[in-house]
């Protein structure tokens, strides 16, 4: 391994490391799950992440909760902000219930009603500001400055990362012999921590990024070799939708660390997703099963091979269910 991926995934070892010790008695382990669809598919081992499972429904809790347990008692006591309309917003609001402390999640004014509906039944404050996501974050970000609030940022943030990257322990845990894994990627966070901690332990497992072709920032980003302000075309996997922090430290690690992506229609993201309530009776997001469907696009790379795929969350409205079936 070349000594900048090499110091970027001791980098997030040890954040992940320090995490499992901080989070491990409020989290879920979910399971890896053998597929013998998938397995027999491809001609090679497909193990399930179940992260759809994990306490409020996405792998999102591990960050959150580590980015909060990490805060000093003057940090926390200053009050907790942060903006999500979805999964990171959910875990944000578990842990303030969770750990007695107060908190506000600023949201668009477009959100949905059952979204925040969901959120107010932990107890956290709501804010609505702007008509997209990335306007109630930056108005998060400058509201908690200058009411000396803490920011609770949602990818871009060393202890978020390493929460994540406790899938990554898990993993080794569960599947022998990896080969390879393959991720969702939004803000890159979730791969940026699972790459770190995968890496550190074998630098020959390849971790593959998973985007929709209508969103896909990083990919783009990642290609140009600098961060790219995009617009992202509606897309079923909106929980990886959007554009990414200029700043973000998730970049250099998915620049250093992630091996390859894979670009998924709309229509291959539907189909996976029929194929796992189908075969698997799983409820997961359209985010969630984006590994699914790149790994159904590329099987044949995968012959012979112990293959992991994350099921990032499950998260998925009524509406969409309708709409899909």
């Amino acid at each position: 391994m070349r000594e900048k991926q090499k110091s970027l995934a001791e980098k997030v070892r040890r954040e992940t490391l320090d995490a499992e010790k901080r989070i491990r008695e409020h989290i879920r382990e979910t399971p890896a799950e053998h597929s013998l669809f998938l397995s027999d598919l491809g001609s090679c081992n497909v193990y399930l992440k179940c992260e759809n499972l994990q306490l409020t429904g996405s792998f999102k809790l591990r960050g959150a909760v580590n980015k909060i347990l990490s805060l000093s008692e003057e940090e926390k006591e200053r009050g907790l902000m942060t903006a999500s309309s979805g999964n990171h917003g959910a875990a944000f609001s578990w842990a303030l219930k969770r750990f007695g402390l107060r908190g506000s999640i600023v949201l668009p004014e477009i959100t949905a009603p059952t979204k925040i509906d969901s959120l107010l039944l932990y107890g956290a404050d709501i804010i609505k500001f702007g008509d997209d996501c990335i306007k109630a974050e930056r108005h998060a970000r400058q509201t908690a400055e200058k009411q000396g609030l803490t920011y609770i940022p949602p990818y871009n943030d060393p202890q978020i990362i390493g929460g994540q990257g406790t899938i990554g322990i898990e993993l080794t845990r569960q599947v022998p012999g990896i080969d390879c894994v393959l991720v969702p990627v939004g803000g890159g966070g979730l791969i940026a921590g699972i790459a770190g901690y995968l890496k550190s332990e074998n630098k020959n497992i390849a971790i593959i990024g998973c985007q929709p072709k209508n969103s896909a920032v990083m990919y783009e980003s990642i290609k140009a070799g600098r961060i790219l302000d995009l617009e992202s075309k509606p897309t079923i996997s909106d929980g990886s939708a959007g554009g990414i922090e200029l700043d973000t430290i998730t970049f250099p690690i998915c620049q250093e660390l992630v091996d390859d992506f894979i670009l998924l229609t709309e229509d291959e993201i539907i189909s996976a997703l029929k194929i796992i309530l189908e075969k698997h009776y799983l409820l997961i997001e359209g985010a969630a099963v984006l590994s699914v469907a790149a790994f159904i696009k590329q099987k044949k790379r995968f012959q012979g091979k112990n293959v992991v795929l994350i099921l990032s969350g499950s998260k998925i409205s009524i509406n969409t269910l309708k709409e899909i079936l």
